[in-house]
Formats: C-alpha cells, sequence, structure tokens
C-alpha cells in the first residue's frame, strides 16, 4: 500500500510541477511579441497512475489564416491611405490649384485684347504662361517625388520579405529537426517564432499557407505563387523596371537572381508591398499621365490658334509654346539598338488621351496601343504599315486611330533606321509631358491677337448685304494663299468679289484669274463655293444679306492690322473648348471631350474620390482585422485571471500531492517500527 501511496504522491508532485511551471511560463511571456499560450496535458497509465505530462501550444489554425488575410488587408489600405492622403492634401491645396493658373493666363490674355497693339499686356500674358508651366511643373515634380519615396519604399519592404522567407525556411529546417527529438523543450518556442515571422511576412504582402512533411511551413502567395517550399527551398522577391527603369516590378527569383521565375501578378498583391504598388497605379501614375495630357492639350491649341493669326510683328504667327518629344523605353527583349522618338502631333492635342502607349514593329507594321498602368492594352490596338514619320497625314488608311502621336525610328546617330521585328517601344509622352513643356518665344510681339485678313464692302454697294470677317483655317504658305515673304502677304493678292446681274451668281477675281460660280442662300464659305484654287485658299468668309447686282467685296492681307484683336477672341475661347480627351474606348455620340479646367478638377476629384474610397475600406479593414484578432487571442493568448485561478489550483493539488508522500512516509516508518 506504501508502495502504491508513493508512486501516487510522487506522479502527482511532477504532474502539478509540470503543470505550474506551464503556467508560470504563461504569465511571464504575456507581453512577449508571437508567444502562444501553453498547456500541459497528463494522459492516465495502468493502475490509473498520472503519465507523463505534454506540453501543447493553444492554437486555432483557422483564426490563425484568417488572421493573416486580414492583416494583409489591414495593412494594405493603411499603407494606400498614407500614401494617397499625402498626395490629396498636395493637389487640394489652393497653391497649388492648376485651374488658378489657367484662369489668370486667359484673363490676361483678355487684358491683351483690349489693347491689343500694346506690348505690356502681352508681357503680362507670357509671364502667365510660364507661370501656369511653372505649376505644371511643380505638379509634375510632386507626382515624381512621391514615385521615388514608393520606389525606395519598395526596395525596403522586399528586403524585408525576403529576410522573413529565408527566415521561415531556415526556422522550417529547425523544425524538422526538432520532431525527431520529442523530448526536446525548444520546439514550441521555435513554432512561436516561425509563425511570428509569417505574421510579419502577411504585413508585407498575402499569403496562404499549407502544412508539409515532417512539420514545415509551406507559404505562397495569395495568387498562387510558391514563395517557401520543402525541403528548404525558396523564392525572393527582386525589383526590376522593365522597361522604364523608374516604374519598379516585383518578380520572384530563384538562384539567387539568376533567373527570372516567377511573374507576380502585382492587382492581387494585398499588404504593404501592394498598397505601394496600387497607390501607384492608381494615383501617381494617373495623375501624371492626366497632368501631361492637359499641358500637351492647351499647349497644342494655342500654338494651332496663334498660327492662324497674325503677330505684332506684322508677321504670320507661331508657336507659344515648345511641345516636348520624348524617347520611347525600348523592352529588355529587343534584338535592335533601335530607338523610337514620340511626340504630339501638331494639331492633335485633343486626340491624346491619358495613358501610356506600346508600340510593337513586326514586318514594316507597327501596332500602336493605349495602355493602362499594368501594361495591359485599354480598347482596341491600331496596326498599320509604318512611314516615317507616322502621323495622322502619313498613315493609310486616312483616319486611322493614331492616338495624336507623331513616332519615328531612329539609330544612336538620329538617321532614320527600323527595328527588328518583335521590338517593342513604351511611350511615355504625358508622363514626362507636365514637367517638359516650355515657352517657344519671350516676344510679347509673337502673341498673333490679329486675323491676317480683312474684308470689306464697297462704299458704292446698293444692298445691304454685308461680307463677314471672315475665318482663318490654314496659313502654312505651302498649302495656303499666305506667302512666304516677310512680311507675308497673299500670294495672289486682294480678292475681289461681284455679284453679277443673274440669280445667285458671282464672279471672282485675283491674281490667278476669274471665275464664275453660284451661290446661294445662306451664301456662307464663298471661297468653296468658288471652288478651284480658291477652296484651298486657307481662310473664307461669308455674305449675310441679298446682294444687288454690281455689288463689290474685297479681301486682302491685314496689313498694319495692328489694333485688330479677331484672333485674340478665337484664342480666348479655348477656355471654354472641349479639347482635352476623356476615355480612349468612347463611341460616335458620346461626349468625349471637356475643357482644361474640368479636366484638372476631374483629376483631382477622381484622386479624393480614391483616397476617400480606400479611407472607408481601410476602417472597415481595421474592424475586420481586430476582430480576427480577438478571434485569435481568445484560444491563443494569455488571459491573466484564467492563469492566476490555473495557478492557485496547481498549487494546491501540489501540495496535496507532497501530503500523500508525507502519509506515505509515515505508514511505511510504522511498518519498519512494528517490524523491530
Amino acid at each position: 500500500m506504501s508502495f502504491n501511496l508513493m508512486n501516487i504522491g510522487t506522479s502527482g508532485v511532477r504532474a502539478s510541477s509540470e503543470l505550474l511551471q506551464t503556467t508560470s511560463k504563461n504569465i511571464a511571456n504575456l507581453n512577449t511579441v508571437g508567444y502562444i499560450r501553453e498547456r500541459t496535458e497528463h494522459a492516465t497509465m495502468v493502475g490509473n497512475q498520472v503519465g507523463r505530462g505534454e506540453t501543447v501550444r493553444l492554437l486555432n489554425e483557422f483564426a490563425q489564416k484568417q488572421l493573416y488575410r486580414d492583416i494583409s488587408s489591414q495593412s494594405y489600405y493603411n499603407q494606400f491611405v498614407t500614401e494617397s492622403s499625402r498626395v490629396d492634401t498636395l493637389f487640394g491645396e489652393d497653391s497649388n490649384n492648376l485651374n488658378t493658373s489657367i484662369n489668370s493666363l486667359f484673363n490676361n490674355l483678355q487684358e491683351a485684347m483690349n489693347l491689343p497693339s500694346s506690348t505690356v499686356t502681352r508681357s503680362l500674358f507670357l509671364t502667365d504662361a510660364q507661370n501656369m508651366i511653372d505649376q505644371m511643373d511643380r505638379l509634375s515634380g510632386i507626382v515624381f517625388d512621391q514615385n521615388n519615396i514608393v520606389n525606395e519604399q519598395l526596395s525596403i519592404y522586399s528586403q524585408e520579405a525576403n529576410n522573413l522567407i529565408q527566415k521561415i525556411s531556415d526556422l522550417n529546417g529547425q523544425v524538422g529537426a526538432l520532431n525527431a527529438n520529442p523530448d526536446n523543450d525548444n520546439a514550441n518556442s521555435v513554432l512561436n517564432e516561425r509563425d511570428q515571422a509569417i505574421k510579419d511576412l502577411s504585413e508585407l504582402v498575402d499569403i496562404e499557407t499549407l502544412d508539409g512533411s515532417n512539420g514545415e511551413k509551406l507559404v505562397f502567395l495569395g495568387s498562387g505563387q510558391s514563395v517557401v517550399m520543402e525541403n528548404g527551398t525558396f523564392n525572393l522577391f527582386s525589383l526590376d523596371g522593365d522597361p522604364d527603369p523608374n516604374k519598379k516590378e516585383l518578380k520572384l527569383d530563384i538562384t539567387e537572381g539568376a533567373a527570372i521565375a516567377l511573374e507576380v501578378d502585382q492587382t492581387k498583391l494585398q499588404g504593404k508591398i501592394g498598397g505601394l504598388l496600387a497607390f501607384r497605379d492608381e494615383i501617381l501614375i494617373p495623375a501624371q499621365n492626366q497632368l501631361g495630357q492637359i499641358a500637351l492639350s492647351l499647349a497644342d491649341a494655342f500654338n494651332q490658334q496663334n498660327k492662324l493669326g497674325m503677330d505684332l510683328d506684322g508677321n504670320l504667327g507661331g508657336n507659344i509654346f515648345t511641345i516636348p518629344t520624348t524617347a520611347g523605353f525600348p523592352h529588355s527583349s529587343n534584338t535592335s539598338t533601335t530607338q523610337l522618338a514620340a511626340t504630339l502631333e501638331p494639331g492633335q492635342g485633343s486626340q491624346i488621351p491619358a495613358t501610356d502607349f506600346r508600340v510593337t514593329y513586326n514586318a514594316g507594321n507597327v501596332t500602336i496601343a493605349a495602355i493602362d498602368a499594368q501594361g495591359n492594352t485599354i480598347g482596341n490596338a491600331t496596326t498599320v504599315a509604318y512611314t516615317d514619320p507616322l502621323n495622322s497625314q502619313t498613315v493609310t488608311p486616312s483616319g486611322t486611330e493614331l492616338f495624336g502621336l507623331q513616332i519615328n525610328f531612329t539609330d544612336v546617330s538620329g538617321a532614320a533606321a527600323l527595328p527588328n521585328d518583335g521590338d517593342i517601344f513604351d511611350i511615355k509622352l504625358n508622363s514626362a509631358a507636365a514637367g517638359t513643356l516650355a515657352l517657344a518665344t519671350d516676344r510679347p510681339e509673337a502673341l498673333a491677337l490679329a486675323s491676317p485678313i480683312r474684308t470689306e464692302s464697297s462704299g458704292n454697294n446698293v444692298s445691304n448685304a454685308m461680307i463677314s470677317v471672315g475665318s482663318v483655317s490654314n496659313t502654312d504658305p505651302a498649302t495656303s494663299n499666305f506667302s512666304a515673304t516677310t512680311p507675308p502677304t497673299l500670294t495672289n493678292g486682294t480678292i475681289t468679289l461681284v455679284k453679277t446681274g443673274n440669280p445667285d451668281e458671282y464672279q471672282i477675281t485675283d491674281a490667278s484669274g476669274t471665275t464664275t460660280f453660284t451661290a446661294p442662300a445662306p451664301r456662307e464659305n464663298i471661297l468653296a463655293a468658288a471652288g478651284g484654287a480658291f477652296a484651298s485658299y486657307g481662310f473664307d468668309f461669308d455674305i449675310e444679306g441679298e446682294p444687288a447686282t454690281g455689288d463689290t467685296y474685297t479681301i486682302e492681307f491685314n496689313q498694319s492690322g495692328f489694333d485688330d484683336n479677331r484672333n485674340g477672341l478665337l484664342l480666348s475661347e479655348l477656355q471654354s473648348g472641349q479639347l482635352v480627351r476623356q476615355n480612349v474606348v468612347t463611341t460616335a455620340v458620346a461626349d468625349n471631350l471637356k475643357t482644361f479646367n474640368e479636366a484638372y478638377a476631374g483629376l483631382v476629384t477622381e484622386i479624393g474620390v480614391v483616397a476617400n474610397q480606400a479611407k472607408t475600406n481601410g476602417a472597415a479593414y481595421d474592424a475586420l482585422a481586430a476582430q480576427s484578432e480577438a478571434w485569435f487571442e481568445s484560444v491563443a493568448g494569455v488571459n491573466l485571471d484564467e492563469e492566476a485561478a490555473n495557478l492557485l489550483r496547481f498549487q494546491q493539488s501540489y501540495s496535496a500531492s507532497a501530503q500523500i508522500l508525507s502519509a506515505a512516509r509515515t505508514v511505511f516508518d510504522t511498518l519498519l517500527n512494528a517490524a523491530r
């Protein structure tokens, strides 16, 4: 009996001691990061003796995996909100409001129109034009700086992720070794360290885990790519800018970067890395492209209209702004050294969308596609035969969609050269435009406020019919009636229009000869009605009213017409003109254009909407992550009240078992004394 009592007491003391040790460890590790609460469980041996205890971690794997997912989503939105809120604030400041600069530019244009012969008001216009360019450059710089910050953070976070991936793989090896020795007390601490590393990794990217052989944990990205595999193998993240070195893309490398194994689907990444990439692709790149689109559209519109006027020197107008030319980014897979140059074709500012473009060369043809931030084609690509340069004037068939681009291929010396079949180039004209736009002139006289033609009704006319002031559509000496001389004139001299005695019949005369034609009411575009060479003079006019026989009208070059502001009026109307393309994909009846002010307001609104939507989603995932954390901690977390109660209970158990040993000793001593 004493032998049984001794065994019972000894096993009870041992079991209680193990329980006390486990409870003490839980209490001591209350604030230890990554610690999982433990519990010691005892089995019953033969004769109802207490067996050796096994200490296990209290862990709900379903709650743990849900926590990983929610932490990834929470980190994604926290990172996105942090970055986007900063840009939203910068673009929302009054000092950065581009519309203020645009409005000021047109206000000073109006002042110049009020005094068209004054160089002072013209100088104020050019000063405001430079201020607007500086404003665009400043906004572009904000976006560019934010992109650099994104690249720096991507480099840091990807290195952190790589360190964690390698750590998880190393810990997998330790777990396997410890599992071979079931008496080792370090197994749980290694498991805790590994789980914490996986949790830390989930803050950086979205992950899923599976149980491998011998206690290993296999880790996958949420999009399915493997990062930690069996037998100590793993993939690491790398950053690669192909074709644009300033736009870092995330890849998975094997053998320490010797080969690219997997392309990461960046649209499905979560965590901090996913938040950074989404911020760049959903806010920074669209914002940079929209800024550049506004800059190109506005500059091109001013240039084209200014060319249709006459400046203060009596010459035909020229460019006010210099449209930038950008080099295409060749893909690393290209097999030639051919370069691509791209610019906006003059007069096509309303055709360029706020996107990047991809050009592929193959067998004498080029395929041009508008692409989004991930490089996916938007709408339909255009495939045409290549000509040098390729633009709307040289493309076949005429009217083919080229997105307003003008491109040409050259070798490194600048001479015309063709790429090899399959070569690909990315064009980022929009993203470069806002920071590289410049004034083409600093002379206030270059602002062409006057019209280069003037019309006049003869004082001897019988009727009240009047000739309109005329409209100019082309001043290129190569294709119009304007001369290339300095000062310019009408190549064929003054035009005279006389009403004949026949109904709706007119006779038009200049140095090229005389033409008789009919122009019934409403008598619009008289030169087009006259036909022949007159139709391509680059300007036209209307007759308002019913001319009488013999009524005469003249059209001549507007020599010395410096107080004229007719072209200035047309320049001022650009502010309300629908000149900025809204979408790549549209229909024939859709309203796909907007004004400069509307375009910038839409840009700021879009940034605000995306940022606020991210805040709303972030708040939701904060709540989900907190709920998942509470679910996980309800099992794995240390509860001081529960552990304190266990401590008292196990102390009493230990004391009771000690009393059994004491009783067994008393009985044993009594038996010994009785035998003496």
